[in-house]
């Protein structure tokens, strides 16, 4: 008689395994997803204050020739943007006095993320030519988006 040996090799996976498995992929999304949408968040003011920042060169030249009250988006090459509320131009205010103080201002809406959505970014230029940011909630109560205010900008309330 010969002894036939059977091999009881097991195929696939057990049950618990795979939960095991799902609980492990459940809890990295659960971190993954809010940090990954602060992230975006994050990105889209810094991105807003970058695309209003580089209208302060054209500003600049503009009140060094003297044009300071002639001054508006279409004057310092404003192409628009989908972060800012409005369609066209008319989604940034650009108002300068004949001092030279004077201000380039967004609001966030179109496709922003609702974190930011509705905080206006203020670039303020003082008459002895220095330049400052704050972001403001634009009085819709929400200081979320504060939490995302770029670097070299403050908070106002």
């Amino acid at each position: 008689m010969k002894n036939i040996r059977i091999n009881h090799t097991q195929k696939g996976f057990t049950l618990i395994e795979l939960m095991i498995v799902v609980a492990i992929i459940g809890i990295l999304a659960a971190i993954a997803i809010p940090q990954y949408q602060d992230y975006i968040a994050r990105s889209q003011m810094n991105r807003a204050y970058g695309e209003l920042s580089a209208l302060k060169t054209a500003a600049e030249e503009n009140l060094m020739r003297g044009n300071a009250v002639s001054l508006d988006a279409d004057g310092l090459g404003w192409t628009g943007s989908s972060l800012l509320a409005g369609a066209g131009n008319a989604d940034i205010n650009v108002a300068f006095l004949a001092d030279g103080s004077g201000s380039i201002t967004g609001e966030l809406g179109q496709d922003a993320g609702t974190a930011v959505s509705g905080a206006v970014v203020n670039i303020i230029r003082q008459t002895n030519g220095s330049w400052s940011c704050s972001i403001s909630d634009n009085g819709i109560g929400d200081t979320a988006n504060f939490d995302f205010t770029p670097t070299g900008c403050t908070r106002s309330f």
